[in-house]
């Protein structure tokens, strides 16, 4: 079975070993036991904002006592420690709960926040996407979808804060949003940065390699020099906040993508030749969350470039 048949991220046992790694410490001990729970920490980043660590991508958040936005939703489970938290932080209510992208371990926390928030808010692909993601689970009624949406770019007041968001075309998925605390000078990037990790490329939900590429030059460009970016995951023993250095990484990690497997299908190799590749040339210590990560990532860049 080759990478890319596997499915998405979304559906497939890719997504299993993703969270099992996120969990940062959850174990397996045995069928009868239970699973110890899920360790979670409020990490302050600058003035009002920061970010909530527990099973899934980054949750960040604004929290002051006349605005609450939230971005990212985790699980169930996380997503109500972390609706606790915010509760012992705030009395004010939830103004914006903010999907970075479908995927459900930024998405199936919605329905924990749900009765709590306004609105929810995600780029205009977003819902049709986890809902196609929800049907090939089966799963229509664990969903919670955006209510509101937008195109290209939104912006809009909380308190004394100002927030952000850019489409800035396919990357992770065909609906990743940049989610930018203006004021604070923090960056949520969702699943646009895997920190030392062989990320996911959700090429079935509308990924893009090449205009991955795009998007963290043009993001890391449009900020200044001093701000804080919150990623969607990290190797273990890495900050899951950072610098643009970090988006820079990225980059030259796909560019490095594209020269490998360019240059395996001009010596004449196969697809599945070019996927079984077992370390890239100078990230070989970026951990896996799955034993075919790479391969997924090697197997898109192939599909991409040999698409008509």
């Amino acid at each position: 079975m080759t990478a890319l048949s596997r499915r998405s991220l979304l559906g497939g046992a890719a997504l299993g070993a993703l969270l099992a790694r996120t969990a940062r410490g959850a174990a397996r001990t045995g069928a009868q036991a239970p699973a110890a729970p899920p360790v979670t920490v409020f990490t302050p980043l600058r003035r009002d904002v920061g970010m909530f660590t527990g099973r899934g991508g980054t949750i960040g958040w604004l929290i002051t006592p006349d605005a609450v936005v939230i971005v990212d939703a985790q699980f169930p489970d996380t997503a109500t420690l972390c609706l606790d938290g915010v509760k012992t932080r705030s009395s004010h209510a939830i103004d914006l709960l903010i999907n970075t992208h479908h995927h459900r371990d930024h998405t199936a926390g919605n329905i924990v926040f749900k009765p709590h928030v306004a609105h929810i808010l995600a780029q205009g692909r977003v819902p049709a996407l986890q809902k196609t993601a929800a049907a090939e689970r089966k799963t229509p009624d664990e969903q919670v979808y955006a209510d509101q949406t937008f195109g290209q770019t939104w912006e809009q007041e909380f308190g004394h804060e100002r927030v952000r968001l850019r489409y800035h075309g396919p990357g992770h998925t065909g609906g990743d949003a940049v989610i930018t605390f203006v004021r604070a000078n923090v960056v949520h990037m969702g699943d646009l940065v895997f920190r030392g990790m062989h990320p996911f490329v959700d090429r079935p939900g509308g990924a893009s390699i090449r205009n991955w590429i795009t998007v963290l030059e043009q993001v890391q460009k449009a900020n200044a020099k001093d701000t804080i970016y919150i990623f969607g995951h990290a190797m273990e023993g890495l900050s899951l906040s950072g610098t643009s250095a970090e988006l820079l990484a990225m980059r030259d990690y796909f560019t490095a993508v594209l020269d490998h497997v360019q240059q395996a299908m001009a010596a004449g190799k196969s697809r599945d030749e070019i996927a079984a590749l077992a370390a890239l040339p100078h990230f070989e210590s970026y951990s896996s969350f799955s034993p075919d990560a790479l391969g997924n990532v090697l197997g898109v860049a192939f599909d991409e470039l040999t698409a008509k």
